[in-house]
């Protein structure tokens, strides 16, 4: 702070201080050697604004005291506060905190030092270890009472067990006396009752104990008094699943022997079921506990690490991280030491603690934080429900998961103001981030913005229209006014999916004001979102249907002018388009979707226009006449002249995926089942509908010269998503495509192109060619395949399995499913042995491997059939 004031200072001496100059210095106007007026004004324009105004009042500026504060403003500023400076920008930086610690612990300023744990503390609160050191520089006699404030401010919230172990060190040091024993006692309760269920606080149990044995007594009602409290302490902490609960059982039991054999045996029989059940529990704990707390990371200096979680980074390890949390949250919500109904406060205590330390450890995922919100709101304590939510979006202020939930609770409450206040907050920090990666995108395209002559190459935002769209019947000046054209931010995949997900919470925010409100409300959120330039096409979509299924009096007539807007700025978004085109098919107003479809087609590019043919053709073949189906077909071969005549006519005479000219009159039902072997009886029918007519295009021998087609792996990188599909459109049952023709199955068209794919990419036909085409790549794929052969126990066991046509219940994501079979506690148990399997079938009898890869669609895509979870 003193450098800044003096830099200030400084800064106002240039300003204010200018030297006066002689009056036979200024120039005459018969002087030709001096500028013009017009030179002059120029020069004065790119002066400093100090010297500018000192020359104008007929004053010239000291340049050397100038030069003299310039180097002084200029002083690079301290390592540690340099340090500061960018971690204020970068909080979520674990080596950063720890290296400013360091030195401002070896700098000894005691000022410096509270600045940089409290700046620490307030971007990870809770974390002990810091807090104790942050202590240790006040337990001197004269910093007692900082101190306590501290421990006061620490222990509200902490459910650590080494900040209360030196709690109670603090306590015992400042209370010596012998008539302080009943506040050494309190403190040691305190702490129990917040801390005791944690398995480490055997220590602090195994002290207290201590403590109340040294206690002195004097007459034989003051020692059945102690005893009584040493046994009342024992039989809590026996209970408890504590690294030194058999120590704690063994001097139980010595200490009531002594006392007394016979009620001895009563307590400990007592006794035993409970502490059987920690001693079994605490098994089961150290096996939870072992991946979750990892050793600290070694030291660069004298003083231990502060363990600062890091920024995710959601790689194999931290998710694995995240499902050993999860399941061990779970576990302990089980209630493994089955408390019972009357114990049910303990309980309560038990899993808080834990939730506590989950959210410190894991401050940066949102599932953690929202486990502990749900468990919490489920017992009753809403209020502290909702502070949980709000410290974990102050932690992750970009959570969609946190914000979401926090803006339901507040609208089950009625507190719509703070919905709507958290509506905008998420807004302005999504859209702040947005704002930066744009310009990391637009600083590393400017790199490739000239050509190899050096001559400059103006950078076109790809987002804009290369087409004039059709204005409409509404003005730029109404309310449906967006976003000009060079607003529009440039596209990236990141900058795309970021936009997205920002348009997402609009699409919340809309529904919230709809549901809490009225039309009324809804139009005017849409009408802020419509101001924004980074709003998608995906507001524009759900503020229209929103229209039609809410407006019972001209929400038609609403909803298309809300398209027919959003067609004006994203008129190139082939997506935006598609569903314009189905949601006027789906409302039966067919004049305007043909209408649509013959003002946007001649936009796009062949290739990036497919998928707009299918979507008209495939209505064209249900619900046209056949003169308008072959006119349609004509003009499609003069647009993609190298598609067989075969596809559309194939395509013509399917429903629902059902392609018997692919299955009986090109044969790939036979070849499917001769590959999947006698021994299967999968359903015929289900083949049949997963068969496709498009796989014949090149030649039958090219089929028998192939070797058999084996089921390719399916990473995530590989994986297909779900097409696009309106919100008005039927509900499609979701199949899994057959393993054995997987690598020959059609795609399948739809209303759009599957996520994380552009419409550019080749369908089924010019799939077949590329693979006629590049041998080489085919090789490679091959080779792959060979790899992943199964060995012969495995092939007789899968070809035991039914039909995978067969299942007609959810899709589980295998990663989610060898997540849980990792973590799960299997006990272990003695079995008898299994007997060896009979020998593996003949070469091509068995069934090849099922695809346990994602969901793509009876023909592919995932167009067709109905449509199941997807997890």
């Amino acid at each position: 702070m003193t450098d800044m004031s003096e830099q200030q200072d400084s800064r106002n001496d240039i300003e204010e201080t200018p030297t006066e100059i002689a009056s036979q210095d200024v120039a005459y106007t018969g002087d030709k050697t001096q500028p013009s007026e017009e030179i002059m004004n120029a020069l004065n324009a790119l002066q400093p604004k100090s010297i500018h105004k000192a020359t104008q009042n007929g004053h010239e500026p000291d340049l050397a005291h100038q030069e003299n504060d310039q180097d002084a403003q200029q002083d690079p500023p301290s390592e540690w506060h340099a340090l500061r400076e960018k971690l204020r920008e970068h909080p979520q930086d674990p080596e950063g905190w720890n290296k400013l610690v360091d030195i401002a612990e070896n700098a000894g300023d005691l000022e410096q030092i509270k600045q940089t744990y409290e700046a620490l503390l307030e971007t990870y609160p809770n974390t002990s270890s810091a807090q104790i050191a942050y202590l240790n520089h006040f337990l001197s006699p004269g910093l007692f009472q900082y101190a306590e404030e501290l421990f006061k401010r620490f222990l509200r919230t902490s459910p650590l067990v080494d900040l209360w172990k030196f709690y109670l060190t603090y306590v015992r040091r400042v209370n010596t006396a012998p008539n302080s024993r009943e506040a050494v006692s309190r403190a040691y309760e305190f702490a129990l009752n917040r801390i005791g269920q944690d398995k480490d606080s055997g220590e602090i149990w195994n002290d207290y104990i201590q403590f109340l044995k040294a206690g002195e007594t004097t007459t034989t009602w003051e020692e059945q008094q102690k005893m009584d409290s040493l046994r009342k302490v024992y039989h809590r902490a026996v209970q408890i699943p504590l690294e030194n609960v058999e120590k704690l059982w063994s001097e139980l039991e010595s200490f009531e022997n002594t006392l007394n054999k016979i009620t001895a045996k009563k307590f400990m029989s007592d006794l035993s079921p409970s502490y059987m059940q920690a001693r079994t529990v605490l098994r089961q704990l150290q096996r939870h506990l072992g991946p979750l707390f990892p050793p600290p990371p070694p030291s660069s200096s004298s003083r231990p690490t502060l363990y600062l979680p890091p920024a995710p980074t959601f790689n194999a390890a931290e998710r694995a991280l995240v499902g050993s949390w999860k399941t061990y949250l779970k576990w302990e919500e089980s209630n493994p030491l089955e408390f019972e109904e009357k114990d049910k406060a303990t309980l309560i205590s038990r899993i808080q603690g834990v939730y506590r330390k989950a959210v410190i450890r894991m401050r940066y995922y949102g599932e953690i934080w929202y486990m502990a919100f749900v468990w919490t709101n489920s017992i009753g304590k809403q209020e502290e429900a909702l502070n949980i939510l709000k410290a974990g979006m102050e932690a992750n202020p970009t959570s969609f998961l946190l914000h979401f939930a926090y803006a339901e609770l507040q609208e089950s409450r009625k507190e719509h103001t703070e919905v709507t206040a958290t509506f905008d907050k998420f807004l302005d920090v999504l859209r702040a981030n947005l704002e930066e990666l744009e310009s990391r995108v637009n600083s590393a395209n400017s790199s490739f913005s000239s050509d190899a002559s050096g001559r400059t190459v103006p950078v076109v935002a790809p987002n804009t229209s290369t087409t004039s769209m059709e204005a409409g019947t509404i003005s730029n000046n109404s309310s449906f006014a967006t976003q000009s054209a060079d607003e529009k931010p440039p596209k990236s995949k990141e900058l795309q999916e970021r936009r997205t997900e920002y348009g997402l919470v609009w699409i919340m925010y809309i529904r919230y004001a709809r549901r809490a409100h009225d039309l009324k409300t809804f139009r005017a959120v849409f009408a802020k979102a419509r101001k924004d330039r980074w709003t998608p096409w995906e507001v524009y979509e759900a503020a229209a249907l929103m229209e039609y299924h809410c407006n019972k009096e001209g929400g038609m007539g609403v909803a298309s002018r809300i398209f027919e807007k959003g067609l004006e700025s994203f008129g190139d978004e082939i997506e935006f388009v598609l569903r314009y085109l189905g949601f006027l098919i789906s409302v039966n107003d067919d004049n305007n979707a043909r209408a649509l479809f013959e003002r946007v087609i001649p936009t796009f590019s062949a290739e990036r226009a497919r998928p707009l043919w299918e979507r008209w053709a495939r209505y064209e073949y249900q619900f046209g006449d056949l003169e308008a189906a072959q006119k349609l077909e004509k003009r499609i071969a003069e647009v993609y002249p190298t598609d067989p005549p075969i596809k559309r006519f194939a395509q013509r005479h399917t429903y629902l995926g059902t392609d018997a000219i692919a299955a009986r009159d090109l044969g790939f039902a036979m070849a499917a089942r001769q590959q999947t072997g006698p021994g299967s009886s999968g359903s015929t029918a289900s083949l049949e509908k997963r068969t496709d007519s498009m796989l014949s295009i090149t030649s039958t021998s090219h089929m028998q010269t192939e070797p058999p087609i084996k089921r390719r792996s399916s990473p995530d990188l590989k994986r297909r998503e779900d097409s696009v599909k309106p919100d008005f459109a039927p509900p499609a049952k979701r199949q899994r495509p057959s393993s054995p023709v997987r690598d020959r199955d059609r795609e399948r068209f739809n209303d759009g192109p599957p996520r994380g794919r552009r419409f550019g990419s080749p369908a089924g036909w010019e799939k077949e060619r590329d693979r006629e085409l590049h041998p080489i790549k085919r090789e490679r794929e091959q080779q792959d395949d060979k790899s992943s052969t199964l060995p012969a126990v495995l092939s007789w066991f899968v070809g035991q399995l039914p039909n995978p046509a067969s299942f007609d219940g959810p899709i589980f994501r295998t990663d989610d499913l060898m997540m849980v079979f990792r973590n799960a506690v299997i006990p272990s148990a003695t079995r008898r042995a299994t007997p060896p399997p009979p020998a593996a079938p003949p070469r091509g009898a068995g069934r090849p491997p099922p695809d346990y890869g994602p969901y793509t669609g009876p023909g592919g895509v995932g167009g067709g059939g109905r449509g199941g979870r997807r997890y």
